[in-house]
């Protein structure tokens, strides 16, 4: 299927690697031009040399530019539009905050969860979308989390900004945006096979003793789909939510969790 979209130009956040990654590889295979931004600059040059190769047999050979910079600061949004000004595609994506016990959150860490899981996206949608709309045509997928349909208790920090974020796209999504051209999505992440979930894994393999990859058979045993995702799918979900097909799509959190989600709605 052609997703009408090459020639168009992404940024993409957090793309060095994991869902991020996959997220830009999708769409610079639909002849997308890219701006992908992460903080660390090895992995981000890792990361636009394999996605150059890829733009070299995509149509129209899109462009590749690295942006090595903290998007949740004001400084680093300046640098991705400085890049380039006017993007018709915008993924937003931060790693979420660390796990804990709310008892021993302050502020600070409050405040800091914020800035990565929802202000830096709502300052990004409030960058870009009155552009996308005088220009007939713009999509926003914020990567958010599974948690914000099905709350993990030890990750409050998450769950509490990210269902902030849920929310004011709720909103600004039925502003009228959608009769310009303008959609506003969410892709809720479940368990992809990452960087991030290896961690994980392996911190619980150290807590609890058992073997990485008996933790790892029965996690995928509590999916449906008995694997992890890959982050290759994941872009793919995205790639679809930007296209010109997905135009009647607005406000909607997209699950990929490969059926873990137990609940009806």
């Amino acid at each position: 299927m052609d997703l009408g979209i090459a020639g168009r130009t992404a940024l993409v956040c957090g793309a060095s690697k994991g869902l991020g990654y996959g997220c830009a590889e999708a769409l610079v295979r639909e002849g997308v031009n890219l701006v992908i931004v992460a903080r660390g600059a090895e992995a981000l040059d890792a990361a636009a040399a394999s996605l150059k190769a890829t733009a070299a047999g995509s149509a129209g050979r899109p462009f590749v530019k690295q942006v090595a910079a903290d998007i949740t600061t004001a400084e680093g949004r300046a640098a991705a539009f400085a890049a380039h000004a006017d993007y018709d595609i915008v993924v937003t994506n931060a790693g979420g905050p660390p796990p804990g016990d709310f008892r021993d959150w302050d502020r600070e860490a409050w405040i800091k969860a914020l800035d990565a899981n929802m202000l830096t996206p709502v300052e990004l949608i409030k960058a870009t979308v009155d552009g996308m709309a005088a220009r007939g045509f713009g999509r926003i997928v914020n990567i958010t989390s599974s948690s914000v349909k099905a709350p993990i208790d030890i990750l409050g920090l998450s769950n509490g900004a990210r269902s902030g974020l849920t929310g004011f796209v709720a909103g600004v999504a039925r502003t009228g945006l959608a009769a310009k051209g303008v959609t506003l999505n969410n892709l809720l992440p479940g368990s992809f096979d990452t960087d991030r979930l290896k961690g994980t894994l392996a911190g619980a393999a150290k807590k609890t003793g058992q073997d990485i990859d008996a933790i790892r058979a029965s996690r995928q045993k509590n999916i449906p789909a008995g694997r992890f995702g890959t982050p290759a799918e994941f872009g793919a979900i995205c790639a679809f939510l930007c296209s010109v097909h997905a135009g009647y799509v607005t406000g909607q959190n997209w699950l990929a969790d490969g059926g873990a989600y137990p609940g009806t709605y």
